[in-house]
């Protein structure tokens, strides 16, 4: 069994967040090596999560207790970006929507909770030539966002905000 598929099977076992070093100890290799085992693993199609305490699989996760909705304002070219942050701090983007001028409020499930999810849906844009959503509505949208604690959702939102993505009248 390769490195990577150990890893796969400890994180199987887990139900609480191990840390990059914590694995990197027990695999003998650097905190770096770890991370980007865990990035191919996600690019293979594994739903890891990360959290501020460590790394787990997605079916591991018990019930997200908190979804929060938060509004951003960006262009569509900064959409895989926005979509990355929100899962690489171990937030799951349930869905998008808008408050359009004549349908009034339009509503998409979108369930992106890696960044695999989140480069299939950018490619099922591109591949089809369709428009987002927020191209109705000149970037604003609304998202709602699961995560395990507040403290993750807190992240998202601060990482969002340094990036300039958080929607409020000042913004862009």
């Amino acid at each position: 069994m390769g490195r990577r598929e150990a890893i796969l099977k400890r994180l199987s076992q887990e139900h609480q967040a191990i840390s990059a070093s914590q694995l990197a100890k027990e695999f003998h290799v650097s905190r770096q090596v770890v991370v980007g085992d865990i990035a191919l693993l996600r690019a293979q199609g594994e739903a890891i999560v990360s959290t501020s305490k460590g790394y787990l699989l997605s079916s591991n996760v018990h019930n997200p207790v908190l979804t929060n909705r938060i509004v951003c304002k960006h262009r569509s070219e900064e959409t895989l970006d926005e979509l990355f942050t929100i899962v690489d701090f171990g937030g799951a983007v349930l869905d998008v929507r808008i408050d359009h001028p004549i349908y009034k409020e339009i509503v998409v499930e979108l369930k992106v909770r890696s960044r695999k999810d989140a480069m299939d849906f950018m490619a099922n844009i591109e591949n089809k030539q369709a428009t987002l959503l927020s191209g109705l509505t000149d970037g604003v949208h609304i998202h709602t966002i699961e995560t395990a604690t507040k403290e993750e959702f807190d992240q998202i939102k601060e990482a969002l905000n340094q990036k300039g993505y958080l929607y409020t009248e000042m913004t862009k």
